[in-house]
């Protein structure tokens, strides 16, 4: 219910669309300030949701819950695919739910973050000439977009 009728398939009946939460991230919205309890999450694809709940324990309570299932379903990411060109290609997430037990995704989780953070770092160092070509520029615009992201 709301001010927004869901959208309809053909058969009439409601459509839904759900929402992967693998390698999400639900976080309190900290620089959301229009209303009270405002958690934010989110997802794999850089979708950003803002949800609102009654109470602040009821809105870490979500963000802990949706922060536990988002880690239990995301796999260690597959290495980027490779083409002829040198172009800066994301990693691909995988959707499935990790067969790891939490223990060993936790140390996968940070052996991932300290790759990427000295990856950034390395990417920081090796600036692209400021008279390069736009190409160039904007693979490392890219890259930096990516790594600070994650």
């Amino acid at each position: 219910p709301g001010p927004f009728p869901a959208p309809r398939e053909e058969g009439g009946a409601e459509a839904e669309e759900p929402l992967g939460v693998h390698h999400a991230l639900a976080e309190r919205a900290s620089k959301y300030t229009k209303r009270p309890n405002v958690f934010r999450l989110q997802t794999a694809d850089w979708r950003v949701f803002l949800f609102q709940a009654p109470t602040p324990e009821e809105m870490f309570s979500w963000i802990s819950r949706l922060n536990l299932v988002a880690a239990l379903f995301s796999s260690p990411p597959f290495p980027a695919a490779v083409g002829s060109q040198r172009r800066f290609v994301r990693p691909i997430l995988p959707a499935a739910p990790s067969r790891s037990p939490p223990e060993e995704q936790h140390r996968s989780h940070e052996a991932w973050m300290e790759r990427v953070a000295q990856e950034l770092f390395e990417h920081q160092r090796n600036l692209p000439e400021k008279r390069g070509r736009a190409r160039d520029l904007d693979e490392y615009r890219l890259k930096k977009e990516y790594l600070l992201y994650e």
